[in-house]
């Protein structure tokens, strides 16, 4: 049985909230730039530069991306064989995220009441997501999530009858809603199957997967390809100025399902998705 210490942990964790509010993706940086090549329009293309710059600077001088620095979505992936000591692991990463939030000078964005209000002043609560896996290691994914494209996101409950065009349609009907609100280009991230909550968490994670990979089911991949040439034909474009970039990636990702449901979920994300991986 390894130990690892819940101080850890929390160093980790502070590390990826900061490195990933100020550096993308390699992905999502060599999408941003190849779409940037394939645009004719000079708006789309103006934008793009815009985007191009924008995370350069971001990169170069170690400051946030966008100034919604996200609520922290922190996936904790534990090996069996790990024994976590010397602390709560609630408690260690909700602390990693406090210290990288104010020692990052990351806007704190969580409320301590959903109706009422009041910020908490450190960014806490982490959303957090355990799994636990074969192994004696701790992976640990930081995604800080920004809300304007997190509201656009949708479930919905299909009965099996809707079939695979219900799917495909309802993927079009969240995108083309959301326009210009989550600061296209974007990624989407669909969920396919489980139950109402293991769907949306399923889009979620479809977030965390680099958009140079594909579903390794071959249909799903194909569906991939699919809907974001669909996507992209809404003609939403960069920053909703019209243009062929609607969105630079689509994953989905799926689990079984009771016999009488067809659970699906779309969760947008802009052009800065973010995420940053370390294993202990």
């Amino acid at each position: 049985m390894r130990e690892i210490l819940a101080s850890q942990i929390t160093d980790v964790v502070e590390k990826l909230c900061i490195q990933a509010n100020e550096h993308l993706p390699e992905d999502v940086k060599c999408a941003i730039k190849n779409c940037r090549a394939c645009e004719d329009g000079e708006i789309a293309k103006g934008v793009l530069d815009d985007i191009i710059q924008n995370y350069e600077i971001a990169d170069s001088e170690c400051v946030p991306i966008c100034q919604d620095t996200g609520m922290a979505c922190v996936f904790l992936e534990i090996g069996q064989d790990v024994h976590i000591t010397g602390g709560d692991l609630r408690e260690a990463v909700d602390e990693g995220v406090r210290r990288g939030y104010t020692n990052g000078y990351l806007r704190k964005s969580v409320v301590k009441d959903p109706v009422r209000r009041g910020n908490t002043g450190d960014n806490t609560p982490a959303m957090l997501y355990t799994e636990i896996v074969p192994g004696e290691n701790i992976k640990i994914t930081v995604g800080p999530k920004g809300f304007g494209s997190e509201n656009m996101s949708m479930i919905r409950m299909f009965k099996p009858s809707a079939g695979l065009q219900g799917i495909k349609d309802f993927i079009l009907e969240a995108v083309e809603t959301a326009g210009p609100n989550p600061c296209p280009p974007m990624v989407v991230g669909v969920g396919i199957g489980g139950t109402f909550d293991k769907c949306a968490l399923l889009a979620k994670k479809a977030l965390m997967r680099p958009i140079d990979t594909e579903n390794p089911d071959p249909f799903y991949a194909d569906l991939e390809k699919e809907m974001l040439e669909k996507v992209n034909k809404l003609g939403i474009g960069p920053q909703g100025f019209g243009g062929k970039t609607t969105a630079i990636g689509l994953n989905i990702e799926t689990m079984p399902t009771h016999i009488a449901g067809m659970p699906c979920a779309v969760n947008i994300n802009c052009h800065v998705t973010r995420h940053k991986t370390e294993v202990i």
